[in-house]
């Protein structure tokens, strides 16, 4: 319990650091710190200029990790990404070779910015990454550094130059962190603070290692057996063409949660607890952690479409047993 209140401790200051030059978005805030905590990878869905780029470079600030961004773009290409071989020569002997050339994904914090604006193919680069926290280039595998995060940013599809992410790349975000519109009195003290003075620098206050250690730490706390019970409950009532699946879901849902949700819902649930200071998962944090764990995992059929039911509606019509 001392390691948990030590980790409580110091995530309260990362965020009060973060709110000098970051206003709102508290929610959004405790969900990348859950993902970060649960080694879990964060996707932020918002309409352009709700700060989603500036959240996540002040984090980065404040873990003192290497960080590099990609800027997605309709003419990026998996090589961009990744890296590749480059032909050298040597001036002495005039002898050549290929040298592996790193990508700006060989990193600890990456910011995908835009991951949408780019298309299916380049966007599948990260699947490796993420899922195996390696690449492999020319027949070569080559780890990635420790630890490895991708934060990736995405603009709403309805917004011209936009394609939607294929199933098995949302699949491998543990969180989707929606950020709205800010209330009035914050947009206005955004506005006031981004608008005067230069902003105040960020200093790290975590280490590579205290973070390492953070993470091995999170996967320590406990789930109780009914807490891990319900977690795959509500992930199999929305698999249409099962059993266990509810009716509603039967008739409005393409896809449903595979059982890499029911593993983040317990993940995320253990990243919340460590975040305020707990040493075991509770059903108010699946009840907390169900919409941005699920709603980029369940896919709607074009029924759904035509009606204008959307994935939160259903999501929130899951009866929870506690």
């Amino acid at each position: 319990m001392d390691r948990i209140e030590k980790i409580a401790r110091i995530m309260k200051t990362l965020r009060d650091e973060l709110r000098k030059v970051f206003v709102g978005q508290d929610v959004a805030v405790e969900q990348l710190l859950i993902a970060l905590l649960s080694g879990g990878h964060g996707l932020l869905t918002g309409v352009p200029g709700l700060g989603k780029t500036k959240l996540v470079k002040s984090l980065a600030s404040l873990l003192g990790l290497s960080f590099r961004r990609i800027q997605f773009t309709p003419d990026l290409m998996p090589a961009d990404i990744i890296g590749g071989d480059v032909l050298e020569q040597d001036p002495e002997t005039g002898r050549r070779s290929f040298r592996f050339q790193e990508g700006p994904l060989f990193t600890q914090m990456l910011l995908a910015d835009e991951i949408n604006r780019t298309p299916p193919k380049t966007q599948a680069a990260l699947l490796e990454a993420m899922g195996e926290l390696q690449v492999t280039s020319g027949g070569v595998t080559r780890p990635l550094p420790r630890p490895f995060f991708v934060l990736a940013t995405q603009n709403q599809l309805e917004l011209e130059g936009t394609y939607p992410l294929p199933e098995a790349q949302l699949d491998r975000f543990l969180l989707n962190v929606v950020m709205d519109y800010l209330s009035p009195e914050e947009e206005a003290r955004m506005v006031a603070a981004t608008t005067a003075q230069a902003e105040p620098a960020l200093a790290a206050l975590l280490n590579e290692a205290e973070l390492l250690d953070a993470q091995r730490l999170c996967r320590e706390i406990v789930a109780p057996e009914s807490v891990v019970e319900e977690a795959v409950r509500l992930c199999a009532a929305t698999r249409p063409g099962t059993a266990t699946c509810l009716p509603r879901f039967q008739e409005f849902v393409k896809w449903g949660a595979g059982s890499r949700a029911a593993q983040s819902l317990i993940l995320a649930g253990k990243g919340r607890a460590l975040l305020q200071g707990r040493g075991n998962v509770s059903h108010e944090d699946l009840r907390e952690l169900l919409l941005p764990v699920l709603r980029h995992r369940v896919i709607l059929n074009f029924r759904a479409a035509a009606e204008g039911i959307t994935v939160t509606q259903l999501l929130q019509e899951l009866p929870f047993e506690k």
